[in-house]
């Protein structure tokens, strides 16, 4: 029975989980939530499917707008939008070739982040 199911005691919790698990007993700080807030606004711009598909092109090479439009069947109006959400989340950079803009995953950290969840989502 879990710490914060009902006892037939009618008590909730039968031991003091700390003498069983030291990190319970504060020896481990809990992530702070300025930080915490922080990480979840980042997932939260991650949790959208299109700039899943954009960033796993992107692992991949660099493209610009109009390439990435082709591959994902959709506009470059809508790809750009996208991109800006990528790009204010520092999850990818952009350089200018005259009218064309290419992307491109911001660093290897983005690279091995996209990498582990897909590998993770594999197993």
């Amino acid at each position: 029975m879990s710490a914060v199911d009902s006892s037939p005691s009618g008590k909730i919790c039968e031991t003091t989980c700390s003498d069983h698990h030291p990190s319970a007993a504060g020896k481990v700080d809990p992530l702070v939530m300025g930080k915490a807030q922080k990480m979840g606004e980042f997932f939260n711009v991650l949790s959208d499917p299109t700039r899943l598909r954009l960033i796993s092109l992107l692992a991949e090479e660099e493209f610009c707008v109009c390439d990435l439009a082709i591959q994902l069947e959709m506009t470059d109006s809508a790809i750009s939008h996208q991109l800006r959400a990528l790009r204010a989340a520092r999850l990818v950079s952009y350089r200018k070739l005259g009218r064309q803009v290419f992307y491109r995953l911001h660093d290897q950290h983005v690279v091995d982040l996209y990498r582990t969840v897909h590998e993770h989502l594999e197993e």
